[in-house]
């Protein structure tokens, strides 16, 4: 038989960070979670956690982390069945680890969570990384479920199609009069700052290749914030690709312009989550999959 107790120390410190929270948590003390984890560690044969601040869990961590998270879902729904088997408590409530892009969680995602909390007790713990690299967390065990860009399924998951969110290039009309008096061309693409996510972020360089045929080393101000783009693009600082559902106030009332009219970027989102059949993540994917159509192509 696994020892739950153990298993649920590792979770508790990954989720809070530290081993004194999750002792919180759990309504235990700091030594109580340190041995239970030392002891879980020695039987498994390898570091389940990396120790720091925060503290976070290794390959072997986040598959009992994974594994407590759909032990509790499938808890959660026969205590609904059947409450007389196991009364409800404060520390019932589980937690969903899911990733999700940030352009999403900042333009259509909250409608889903709003939609889900509203029903369910449980917690969301959402990760945010690009579309791209979101497919990761899924593989590693780190999410039970994911919006990103790619199709195909990962392996042990299922994958629904969500819609295409559409991006537009655009800047303020001064930025625009500024930079580009005679249009947009590789040449003055190459000396205009834009404005880029983080490392990850081909999102502009993506526009470039399909608008001009050829990529265009641009300078960059990095800002890793979805709101923090559209308000840099309105203040000027550079342009940006922006989710079309942000910036569509912003181009009726013209306080920004597209750098091309009528060239948007079309990017196709899917929500790929783990096959377990249970309820919970089921309501989850149907609230994900109806604010999605909401908004998305």
């Amino acid at each position: 038989m696994l020892d739950y107790a153990s298993l649920a120390a590792v979770a508790a410190v990954v989720q809070e960070g530290s081993f004194e929270r999750a002792a919180r948590l759990l309504n235990v003390t700091s030594s109580a979670i340190s041995q239970r984890i030392k002891l879980l560690e020695e039987r498994v044969g390898s570091v389940l956690i990396v120790r720091g601040q925060p503290c976070t869990a290794t390959a072997a961590g986040n598959l009992i982390c994974r594994h407590v998270e759909r032990v509790g879902m499938l808890e959660s729904e026969l205590r609904d069945s059947l409450p007389q088997l196991v009364p409800a408590s404060a520390g019932d409530r589980i937690t969903l680890r899911i990733g999700v892009n940030a352009d999403s969680l900042g333009s259509w995602f909250l409608a889903a969570m709003a939609t889900f909390t509203r029903e369910e007790a449980a917690l969301l713990d959402v990760v945010v990384d690009d579309e791209e690299h979101t497919i990761d967390g899924l593989k590693n065990g780190q999410v039970l479920a994911a919006i990103t860009s790619h199709a195909q399924s990962v392996q042990g998951c299922k994958s629904v199609e969500l819609g295409k969110l559409r991006y537009r290039a655009v800047a303020s009309p001064d930025f625009v009069q500024r930079y580009f008096p005679d249009g947009v061309t590789a040449e003055s693409l190459g000396v205009t700052p834009s404005l880029r996510f983080n490392h990850k972020d081909q999102m502009q360089a993506t526009w470039i290749r399909t608008r001009l045929g050829n990529d265009v080393a641009t300078p960059a101000h990095w800002l890793p914030s979805t709101q923090a783009f559209l308000d840099a693009s309105l203040a000027g600082i550079g342009w940006s690709m922006n989710p079309e559902p942000l910036i569509q106030p912003h181009l009726r009332a013209g306080t920004l312009i597209e750098l091309i009219a009528d060239s948007p970027l079309d990017v196709p989102l899917y929500w790929q989550h783990t096959r377990l059949q249970v309820p919970t993540l089921e309501r989850l994917t149907r609230a994900v999959s109806t604010a999605a159509r909401a908004v998305l192509l």
